[in-house]
């Protein structure tokens, strides 16, 4: 049974993680060890080891997380589809006696290339110039389905135009969950932004597939030494978008980004555009994780809402 509504992200759906097992792995391999993987802060995660000398990656969660498996393995092929950047290969998702689960190959960390950040650079540059028509219909933005932002729920409506699509679908579901925060002032200084965000974003030359929430802990070093891609949050969008979020939390070299502006150009008036590309995920923090995001996203509000 095929999980996804596009055919190029088609991913099978199991009833049971012992039938996902068995399709992968036949009757001849066997599970020898199950070892907790931590890191992550929403999923269980494991590491299983098998009697082939190789290991699966397992995610499991409440079993109304199925449907969030579902968007990270669309996610992962829609970026896979690229050919662009390495992504884990997947085996399926589904349910299993109240848990959900998603089933992958599991990424052993290795030491980086000496070109990694070069690499790294390069192949997001060429992920963000590939074709992404595909996943937004008729419109230019959005995507497919919605799917999450971390473990909030991301909207991706498609959309004709870049700014309304930040502003309708990025910005404003976030200030409705967050609006609680915000006394009257910051309110109207929220809107005074709002109103001007055509001022200061600008519509890309092409709309991009973009990872979506590309912060240090969600790339890996494969067993070639390059770059692979985990935990999506995708969408078609701006490509500043996702280079705006490498700089969020850091953790990514200047050869990458000498490398990435290699390929696509760097357009002036970036840096401001930057604090409302990343008051979104500053925003979604605070509605995840509460009054430590406050200040940053007050600071960005009355910058840029005088």
């Amino acid at each position: 049974m095929d999980g996804s509504v596009n055919n190029n992200l088609s991913i099978r759906r199991f009833s049971s993680l012992q039938d996902a097992l068995m399709e992968h792995l036949g009757q001849k391999t066997d599970i020898l060890r199950i070892n907790p993987v931590h890191g992550g802060d929403i999923n269980d995660a494991y590491m299983l080891n098998l009697s082939d000398g190789n290991c699966l990656f397992l995610k499991m969660n409440g079993e109304k997380d199925e449907e969030f498996f579902l968007r990270e393995a669309e996610g992962l092929l829609a970026i896979g589809n690229t050919g662009r950047i390495d992504v884990p290969k997947l085996i399926g998702y589904g349910s299993d006696e109240g848990k959900a689960f998603l089933l992958m190959e599991f990424i052993r960390s290795s030491p980086k290339a000496p070109d990694f950040h070069e690499d790294f650079g390069h192949k997001l540059a060429a992920m963000h110039l590939d074709s992404c028509s595909a996943y937004t219909g008729f419109k230019n933005f959005g995507f497919i389905s919605d799917n999450y932002i971390g473990g909030g729920r991301q909207e991706n409506t498609p959309e004709e135009k870049w700014i309304v699509f930040f502003r309708e679908h990025r910005l404003l579901p976030q200030l409705r969950l967050a609006e609680g925060y915000f006394d009257s002032s910051s309110l109207k200084a929220f809107d005074r932004l709002l109103e001007r965000l055509g001022d200061i974003l600008t519509e890309p030359w092409k709309p991009s597939l973009l990872h979506g929430d590309l912060w240090s802990g969600n790339y890996m070093t494969g067993a070639d030494g390059k770059v692979v891609l985990i935990d999506p949050a995708v969408y078609v969008g701006h490509p500043e978008a996702d280079i705006a979020m490498t700089e969020l939390f850091g953790g990514f070299s200047r050869v990458f980004y000498d490398s990435y502006y290699e390929v696509i150009e760097r357009i002036p008036g970036y840096e401001d555009r930057r604090e409302i590309y990343n008051l979104y995920h500053l925003l979604n923090h605070l509605n995840l994780f509460g009054q430590t995001y406050l200040s940053p996203v007050l600071n960005i509000i009355r910058k840029f809402g005088r």
